[in-house]
């Protein structure tokens, strides 16, 4: 039988325990099932469980090295659970969680918590530890917002890491407030030629990634790097930017695999502006289906002042 974890992250006093409480009030949640809350870092709030009829079971796992596949296994089973909600510490990795799973729990939904008030400073210190948590979630709740917030500045950074995460932001008079900014992108996708500036190619290709039927078909000119692979036939190489996604130490090669009706020459590292026209179809690089450039054309060029692509 599979397991569904309900997953809430955040840092300490981000409103995690808050969160959790209102969503096994909510009375579109409560039902027969036994569910057992696995905290992972204590707040000022605590958690009540006798206000649910026997059928809630708290544990808490405090140190890293204890939130592994067996403790998770036994607690489940000590308690005849059939769901789970996890609140985790904030300074462990999501990944951590991820990796030792049991094979039949699987993460329904990953919500984290935010204080608004403290969102600058973690990001500003903790941004690789930010960036874990709001790359996973499914949606991310800003809460004590008040009329002095700035929430184009949360919703900008949000977006900076995706486009695709729902934003709430709750103020500290009761309000919710959905997010509804807009975010046109910084080229024209419905142009002949999309041309992708310099400056925007993090923005592209995590667009692109996100959906990749919107450019089916599409002609493309943007500047890049080659890089060649031996899986890869003579016609075909890699092409695209280093992209530095959350800190230096996150800076990764993004790039599609690109195809040539003849034979290319060009060497790893160097730099073209090419014009082709992308399509989602199968490749043995992508073990399945993936974006792949069919190449028009391609001038060597100089490398862009910054090489490196980023989000701001």
């Amino acid at each position: 039988m599979e397991v569904p974890v309900y997953l809430f992250t955040g840092f300490l006093e981000s409103g995690k325990t808050k969160m959790v409480h209102e969503t096994m009030a909510d009375k579109r949640f409560q039902n027969k099932e036994k569910t057992l809350i696995i905290l992972c870092e204590e707040g000022i709030e605590e958690y009540d469980v006798s206000a649910y009829s026997g059928k809630v079971f708290l544990e808490t796992i405090e140190e890293p090295d204890e939130l592994t596949t067996e403790n998770l296994k036994a607690l489940l089973e000590k308690h005849k659970a059939e769901r789970v909600m996890i609140e985790l510490n904030g300074m462990w990795m999501t990944s951590q969680l991820y990796d030792v799973l049991p094979e039949d729990w699987f993460v329904y939904q990953e919500v984290m918590c935010v204080d608004s008030t403290t969102f600058k400073t973690y990001n500003a210190n903790m941004r690789s530890l930010m960036f874990d948590k709001l790359s996973g979630c499914s949606v991310v709740f800003f809460n004590r917002c008040t009329e002095e917030t700035d929430i184009m500045a949360l919703h900008s950074a949000v977006r900076a890491v995706s486009r695709q995460i729902g934003i709430v932001y709750e103020y500290t008079d009761g309000r919710i407030q959905q997010d509804n900014i807009e975010d046109p992108l910084p080229f024209d996708i419905d142009a002949p030629i999309v041309d992708i500036s310099e400056r925007d190619y993090a923005v592209w290709y995590r667009d692109m990634a996100e959906d990749i039927k919107k450019y089916d078909g599409k002609v493309i000119r943007l500047k890049g790097m080659t890089v060649r692979d031996e899986m890869l036939k003579k016609n075909e190489f890699a092409f695209g930017r280093m992209v530095m996604t959350c800190c230096a130490e996150d800076t990764t090669f993004h790039g599609l695999v690109t195809v040539a009706e003849e034979d290319v020459t060009c060497s790893n590292g160097e730099w073209f502006e090419i014009t082709a026209r992308l399509k989602r179809e199968k490749h043995k690089m992508y073990k399945g289906i993936g974006p792949v450039f069919h190449l028009i054309s391609m001038v060597k060029t100089e490398a862009p002042e910054n090489p490196v692509a980023t989000f701001d």
